[in-house]
């Protein structure tokens, strides 16, 4: 969908926005146009949002006075190019959040679509000067060819270090009000859950009320339990109590199914790419449970080699997504093992909650690596000679040493 809502005045320089309608991007509008610019915004829609705000981010665009307005369908680009690989790696950035901001790169991908569309090699975005966004928005489009980059929140940050009460001032005095949430927190919804930053966030101290997205708090979880099957196919998700879905609906299903019981809320702190600590508080129900889905399978039909060795490669991904090696060939190389690690991962994972942490309580899978003579603790088709004569051989390192090394006193 296309909205052109002003014309530009002669002369004019053309430049794509990635345009989300918060207070950033709301303030990059007014900002380049005052720097001659024709500013022509895009919203990526990868899932975060509904039809009413859809609808305010467009009207927004509209009342800040922009060239034209653009809204694309991001939800199949964030699940085939990142969604399905990161559930294939299952590890979280330093083992807790979910890389809720990597739909970062696809948005660059659609920006880069409009400026062809326009003819234009310059883009903006309105990261700031001091956290991961950045890095991202830059890397990306250094990767996908040579165009300009204006980053407006980076050029303001040396003269006004409180930047966001410099934005809100800065809008309200060309007569464009600012949401009151805006006015405490950094919010970033998408398919992938929300961040929310700033505020007491930053402070260190107990986040507010405000602080909450789609998560409900205990006092509001259902009183029933709640259980859903999710069927796998080489390793991606393909189905929900065994209806067939597409991979961005089915993410979207799983959030609406497992926000309510407040699964998937937390808070960390992280060691950025530009070496400052980063406080968010994130929610991600539905990609939280589709992990816990896909490890129980995996747990079960990997051997123990694979698991073993598969989060090192899985970590070694994560970071480089984290970090802004999107388009890294390095990233490639190492889908192409977890792709390969995935071949037997066909089965269905019965997850159940009652509130806060959901669990898989049953797998079923063909390849289960079940051995036909023996269950774990219970049976066994080997003998007490087999056993002693395993444990001795597989401990004589060990075994040896404290022979060696025990001394004669003892």
């Amino acid at each position: 969908m296309t909205l052109q809502t002003a014309s530009p005045s002669p002369g004019s320089k053309h430049i794509v926005l990635a345009f989300s309608g918060g207070l950033d991007t709301s303030f990059c509008v007014p900002y380049l146009k005052e720097r001659g610019w024709a500013v022509h915004t895009i919203f990526a829609d990868t899932g975060g949002v509904d039809a009413e705000e859809r609808a305010y981010i467009e009207q927004r665009a509209k009342e800040l006075g922009v060239a034209s307005h653009v809204t694309v369908d991001g939800g199949p680009a964030i699940w085939d190019g990142f969604v399905k690989p990161f559930v294939w790696a299952g590890e979280a950035y330093q083992g807790q959040y979910p890389l809720l901001v990597s739909d970062r790169y696809l948005i660059v991908d659609a920006a880069i679509a409009r400026a062809g569309e326009l003819g234009t090699r310059a883009i903006a975005h309105g990261c700031t000067g001091m956290g991961n966004d950045q890095v991202r928005f830059d890397l990306a489009v250094k990767a996908l060819g040579d165009y300009e980059i204006v980053a407006p929140i980076r050029e303001i940050q040396k003269e006004h270090t409180q930047t966001r009460a410099y934005e809100q001032q800065y809008l309200e005095e060309r007569g464009f009000g600012v949401r009151a949430r805006q006015k405490s927190y950094t919010i970033n919804e998408n398919l992938l859950g929300v961040t929310l930053s700033g505020g007491e966030i930053d402070q260190w101290k107990a986040p507010g009320e405000g602080a909450r997205g789609w998560c409900r708090p205990r006092a509001e979880w259902p009183a029933e339990k709640l259980r859903v099957a999710v069927g796998f196919e080489r390793g991606e998700a393909v189905s929900l109590d065994g209806q067939r879905l597409p991979g961005a609906r089915l993410l979207a299903k799983l959030n609406a199914l497992f926000a309510p019981y407040g699964v998937g809320r937390g808070m960390y702190t992280g060691d950025t790419t530009i070496g400052l600590k980063g406080r968010i508080v994130y929610e991600a129900p539905g990609l939280v449970s589709l992990l816990a889905a896909h490890r129980a399978l995996e747990e079960a039909v990997l051997t123990k080699q694979q698991n073993r060795f598969k989060p090192e490669v899985a970590r070694k991904w994560v970071e480089v997504v984290y970090e802004g090696f999107f388009h890294d060939p390095v990233k490639a190389d190492l889908e192409a093992f977890l792709a390969s690690s995935q071949a037997c991962v066909n089965g269905e994972v019965v997850l159940e909650t009652s509130g806060g942490l959901v669990t898989a309580v049953e797998v079923r899978s063909p390849h289960i690596l079940n051995a036909k003579g023996a269950t774990y603790a219970q049976s066994a088709d080997w003998g007490v000679a087999e056993a002693e004569g395993f444990i001795k051989l597989f401990g004589m390192s060990s075994t040896l040493w404290a022979e060696v090394n025990r001394s004669d006193d003892a």
